[in-house]
């Protein structure tokens, strides 16, 4: 037989003209191989230039390789895969639930909630999970080889009954969720080309008058109004440091600001630390002053109110206030407060968030992506077009006439940003969004902080639409701008987005897999979804790797933002639950290099808050709290009813159907498991 030639052998033959393959270095220093091709024989005008070719040496080191990094990868899954298993088994074993309470937690705070009762809206996801078991068990029953009469009978019943009386309310409920869901879309589609337009233009706000460039000879020359700085705390002891050394560290003639550190801790060594701390920066220069409320009524509203009525406070026009984990850059208040100067209209101008602890886990990505949408687009466009958003709470300066005339701080809803921001609107007041100013923050580590907060942000704008839609009514602005509060701020945006996230894709969906004469189209199932979360991603291009992951967080939260809004629009027990969210004190490099005390301060006379420095109670002891994980049971029902619905679609063979169920049914197993985030051992 003649010798086989191709494309991976050599010629046939001996002598110059037999060729042997190409001399190769294989380099092995990572998993990324690379070959080297020496070509030292045809540079001695030994051998003929060879094409480039491969021999089965060359083949077999690739191979090698490619199994070696296959080999690692499966080594990186099983581990991830044990260890996930292991955290689950210590959640089942463990048995604490989110309605179990040790006695140390019950007594942490007096804004930590109470033991309640199993609610209404549980035993309804409980009911759905019983009924779609039910009919599972009825369908394999029907499909069995070996059904009897009475089977038969039973299913044709069953069958008629649901064609008759079910599927005709559930296909037009299903109808109403997916109008809502397209007129959502549309109003983020808008938002987000409104967005692009602003990219494409170039539009940035920019001061009415720019203040005069400081004097080389007169550093005091320029534009500095007397501005008040607001760090409202609780019990913030991991943060502290780093906020009051951010905000004593800005950028601003010392004789023109002072800091307000507004303690409500109520634990007597946090509020020893803070003081000190406040006594610390006093000492080097710092016009500083502490502040603890006796009786701390109305939370943040409460003690942002009780600090705007001290006398003192008349001889400032400007108010910046700061969460306890928010670290400005020393030009903060310079790149802001511009913007008020000959804009006597100009009541807010709010900064935008930036992140610590962004790629701490998969939970602060998934935040990330959702906040940044949220200042990119959201906030940057109404800024732009409508002079008006929400007030974030923090990272922000108000004229303080406009706080004022709007009515001040107010203790009624757990959202009192929001609030005083619509009072100002309705009072004529104007905002002003700086995307390119930012304030850096930390979010939330753990799945239990973040759903207490992401509950009381939803929560609260319900209280505040039932509080506040007389006064829209009534008041004299445009009728475009009333339409802009109502249906779109308030109904759109905060009420429709968490009522047809949930109905739609958490009930609807599944129970069309046990009713088929109620249906839902692949669109609304994968392509809309796909396309609104694509849109979300845009502001945050370093997250694309999540964006089915993030799909399907989304749609596990509207769970807690579905009962959140319920419970803020019907007044129910836990609408005004408060607790403060747990920080872990991460800092910048900057932070950390801004908590020494900074050096050559002009030294000024200590200023002191009379009456404000008050003593803790002596009965008052402090109070450490036990952190564990905690199974919660909505999430892990309304996984297995996903699931239960995803095996139904296997005897009808709903391809995008299934596999939606399937991960989705997934997600909400690692949420209720709470397997994402934080692990607290």
């Amino acid at each position: 037989m003649a010798p086989w030639s191709g494309l991976w052998a050599g010629r046939a033959g001996g002598g110059v003209d037999a060729y042997r393959g190409t001399p190769v270095v294989v380099k092995m220093e990572n998993p990324n191989w690379s070959i080297s091709e020496i070509d030292g024989a045809e540079e001695d005008g030994l051998l003929p230039r060879p094409r480039k070719t491969k021999n089965a040496k060359q083949i077999t080191w690739v191979l090698l390789l490619k199994a070696h990094r296959a080999a690692g990868c499966l080594a990186w899954l099983a581990s991830a895969a044990v260890a996930l298993g292991c955290a689950a088994r210590r959640r089942v074993a463990a048995g604490r639930t989110d309605s179990s309470h040790s006695p140390a937690a019950a007594a942490d705070s007096e804004r930590e909630e109470a033991p309640t009762p199993p609610s209404r809206f549980y035993g309804f996801i409980r009911a759905c999970l019983l009924m779609s078991v039910f009919l599972l068990a009825v369908e394999l029953a029907a499909h069995s080889n070996g059904r009897g009469r009475i089977v038969d009978s039973f299913y044709a019943s069953l069958v008629r009954f649901r064609a008759a009386y079910v599927a005709p309310p559930l296909q037009l409920l299903a109808d109403a969720c997916v109008v809502l869901f397209l007129v959502q879309s549309a109003d983020r589609l808008v938002q987000s080309l409104g967005c692009f337009y602003i990219l494409l233009n170039r539009i940035k706000p920019k001061p009415v008058s720019p203040p005069p460039l400081p004097d080389a000879e007169d550093p005091d020359a320029g534009y500095y109004p007397m501005v008040l700085v607001q760090i409202p705390m609780c019990n913030e002891k991991e943060v502290y440091q780093q906020s009051i050394a951010a905000v004593c560290n800005l950028d601003w003639p010392r004789s023109n600001f002072l800091v307000q550190v507004l303690d409500d801790s109520d634990d007597p060594i946090t509020q020893a630390l803070i003081r000190g701390e406040v006594d610390k920066w006093r000492q080097n220069g710092a016009l500083i002053v502490y502040r603890h409320r006796v009786l701390r009524e109305g939370y943040k509203a409460g003690n942002l109110k009780s600090a705007m009525s001290c006398s003192y406070v008349k001889e400032y026009e400007y108010v910046a206030i700061f969460d306890a984990d928010f670290q400005p850059y020393p030009d903060f208040l310079k790149r802001t407060v511009p913007h008020f100067k000959d804009n006597d209209e100009l009541g807010l101008v709010q900064a935008r968030w930036s992140f610590v602890n962004k790629d701490e886990n998969l939970l602060t990505r998934l935040q990330n992506i959702n906040l940044c949408f949220h200042f990119e687009v959201e906030q940057q466009v109404n800024g732009v077009f409508i002079n008006f958003f929400g007030f974030n709470g923090t990272a922000g300066v108000w004229r303080i006439k406009a706080l004022e005339d709007s009515g001040g701080w107010m203790e009624r809803t757990t959202v009192e940003d929001m609030d005083i921001a619509v009072r100002a609107h309705l009072k004529g007041w104007k905002f002003v969004f700086l995307n390119d100013v930012e304030c850096q923050c930390e979010l939330p580590e753990s799945y239990e902080a973040y759903r207490k907060q992401q509950h009381r942000w939803h929560s609260g704008p319900m209280q505040l639409f039932r509080l506040c839609l007389p006064d829209i009514i009534r008041c004299r602005i445009a009728f475009w701008k009333k339409a802009n509060l109502i249906f779109l701020f308030f109904l759109l945006r905060k009420l429709i987005l968490p009522f047809y996230s949930f109905t739609l894709f958490c009930i609807i969906l599944p129970m069309t897999m046990f009713v088929p004469e109620a249906e839902l189209p692949d669109w609304v199932v994968c392509y809309i979804p796909a396309l609104m979360s694509f849109l979300n991603i845009i502001p945050a291009p370093k997250s694309f790797p999540f964006i089915i992951p993030y799909l399907l967080f989304e749609n596990t939260m509207s769970v807690t933002k579905f009962n959140a809004m319920i419970s803020g629009l019907f007044q129910l027990g836990s609408a005004y639950e408060w607790v403060v969210t747990k920080k872990s004190g991460r800092s910048s490099e900057g932070g950390l290099i801004a908590l020494a005390s900074p050096k050559g301060l002009k030294q000024h006379m200590p200023f002191v808050d009379a009456g404000a420095r008050e003593q803790p109670s002596p009965g008052n002891e402090s109070k450490k709290r036990n952190k564990y994980n905690r199974i919660y049971k909505k999430e892990l029902a309304l996984s297995l009813l996903l699931l239960t619905a995803a095996a139904r679609s296997l005897l009808t063979k709903q391809g995008i159907h299934f596999y939606f169920l399937l991960f989705q049914g997934i997600s909400f197993l690692l949420v209720g498991l709470d397997l994402i985030g934080e692990d607290v051992k």
